[in-house]
């Protein structure tokens, strides 16, 4: 029989005949409860706002991305796009022109990033799923040889240069540097430009909003001069259950050291470091609260040790080690931890669960709190309490001398 978890579940479960002893126990057990359920439903919280916020990102960003190694472009060969469109990993891709200009409309003038696409965008990434107003680019619709093209932009520019959809009274016009160098004599030698007309309006977030205005491919090269075979970048969008790193290889392989290929975390990785230092701040904060609650195990476990010291003494003159009866208040200290983290960890779990069936907290009239349930968090939780709880119960238990038993 394995006499220190006997005696110290018997401890755990039986009232002790000091009734200040039952309530410094009970006040720990609530303490650890309370802080295994709210670590637990931090970072539940914080794990729905890191999907909230990155699932605008798998809208507009793709699985891979191959942008240019050195400069603001490359150049691919018909038969490497021949290679690309005959890989079983990739299940689409489009190329893509990408440079900062300046819109001009009314006399109103600001800075945007403007982003050729081939038809094929639809299917890499699911933009035209986001217009607000009008519709997405249509090729048959382009009129850049009479002179103009078609645009669709974020909402954010449209508000700010005041211009709606489909107004074919008043174009936009678009000014992008001339490449060169040597002194600028006028306007018209310093910039190319197009007019062109906005056929739709898309609302993602503010920062994409105010960022992108996306044309046809053929506008973004008439507008920068590019050939027709060369681009900024090409997206991908891969087939279901194939291996990232496998593709990223393959790619590599048919493209070369022309192009570095990133996936969306790598094209993301200001707002992943954000989100997860973030997570990492509130999980250390909450874990220094539970820190705090474990001092109620040590006080509760030494209280209990000076109430029992009689009992103790007996146990040790019948043969019981010294640290066998120090292990009786470790392993009791320990059960108190978890098994208080495990309620917790419970609790947290239905209110989690709560708020996922019934939103009870909305930040806005239609948008709940975004929570998410992950095993993951279970598995922090657990660990967290578990390893502050040993540390706890060691350290009371090792207040037990023998001169405190012998006497």
């Amino acid at each position: 029989m394995n006499v220190p978890f006997y005696i110290a579940k018997r401890y755990l479960l039986s009232k002790s005949s000091n009734n200040a002893i039952n309530f410094i126990s009970l006040i720990a057990g609530i303490g650890i409860i309370i802080g295994s359920a709210s670590l637990f439903i931090v970072l539940s919280g914080f794990a729905g706002l890191k999907d909230f916020s990155l699932q605008f990102t798998t809208l507009i960003d793709p699985d891979l991305k191959a942008i240019p190694s050195s400069g603001k472009s490359f150049f691919i060969s018909d038969e490497e796009l021949t290679q690309l469109q005959n890989s079983e990993s990739i299940a689409s891709f489009s190329k893509v022109i990408e440079e900062q200009v300046i819109l001009s409309f009314d006399d109103k003038k600001r800075m945007a990033t403007i982003k050729g696409v081939d038809e094929n965008y639809q299917t890499v990434n699911k933009i035209d799923s986001l217009i607000y107003q009008g519709s997405w680019l249509k090729k048959d619709e382009n009129q850049l040889a009479d002179g103009w093209g078609q645009i669709v932009v974020g909402w954010g520019i449209s508000k700010d240069l005041s211009f709606g959809v489909l107004d074919y009274a008043k174009s936009v016009k678009i000014f992008v540097p001339k490449p060169g160098k040597g002194q600028v004599t006028s306007m018209k030698n310093a910039f190319n430009s197009i007019d062109a007309f906005n056929v739709g309006v898309f609302q993602i977030n503010e920062d994409l909003d105010n960022k992108y205005v996306f044309t046809n491919l053929e506008t973004a090269q008439s507008l920068l001069n590019y050939k027709q075979n060369q681009f900024s970048s090409v997206e991908f969008k891969l087939n279901p259950n194939i291996d990232e790193e496998v593709t990223k290889n393959e790619i590599i392989s048919i493209l070369g050291d022309k192009v570095i290929i990133k996936n969306r975390a790598q094209l993301n990785d200001a707002l992943y470091k954000m989100l997860n230092t973030e997570n990492l701040a509130v999980y250390l904060i909450f874990t220094l609260v539970l820190v705090i609650a474990l001092f109620n195990v040590i006080g509760s476990i030494i209280m209990m040790i000076l109430d029992k010291r009689k009992s103790l003494t007996t146990l040790y003159n019948l043969g019981v080690t010294l640290e066998d009866i120090r292990n009786i208040f470790f392993v009791q200290g320990s059960l108190m931890s978890i098994s208080g983290g495990l309620i917790g960890l419970f609790l947290g779990f239905i209110v989690i669960w709560f708020q996922q069936s019934f939103s009870l907290i909305m930040i806005t009239p239609s948008l709940p709190y975004p929570v998410s349930i992950q095993f993951l968090n279970f598995i922090i939780v657990i660990v967290t309490i578990a390893i502050l709880g040993i540390i706890a119960s060691k350290i009371a238990s090792r207040r037990i001398s023998k001169n405190l038993i012998e006497t």
